[in-house]
């Protein structure tokens, strides 16, 4: 399971959100799940909630993707730099080939969008 934190579900781990605590706790737990933290989705989250992008880089289950060319050039095309790192992130790669989940706690941001959620609302 590959799953992509956006900026909200990053300031939720901070705010005691059970489902992302569990989704922590399995990524460093389990073989087979992986959190990936998008670097622009981390920086607004930690402007939402200082501190968020220091303890989750810190957290070993969690692997923080850089702004690299190609997600540069999506996020070049977007209005929201963390939106689009996120949808980015969750699109299909050699290693991810059915792409990523994004966990969030705002689900209706994502409505239309080519990605599959994961409501992080309890």
């Amino acid at each position: 399971m590959h799953i992509i934190l956006d900026e909200t579900a990053m300031a939720a781990t901070g705010k005691g959100n059970v489902l992302a605590s569990r989704l922590i706790h399995r990524a460093h737990a389990e073989a087979g799940w992986y959190l990936y933290a998008p670097t622009c989705a981390l920086v607004e989250a930690d402007r939402a909630r200082p501190g968020t992008a220091e303890h989750l880089a810190a957290l070993p289950g969690i692997t923080v993707l850089d702004l690299d060319l190609p997600a540069a050039l999506a996020v070049a095309q977007q209005a929201s730099w963390a939106a689009a790192h996120c949808q980015h992130a969750a699109q299909p790669t050699p290693d991810r080939p059915e792409g990523a989940v994004v966990a969030t706690t705002d689900p209706q941001r994502w409505h239309g969008q080519p990605v599959r959620v994961l409501d992080l609302n309890p």
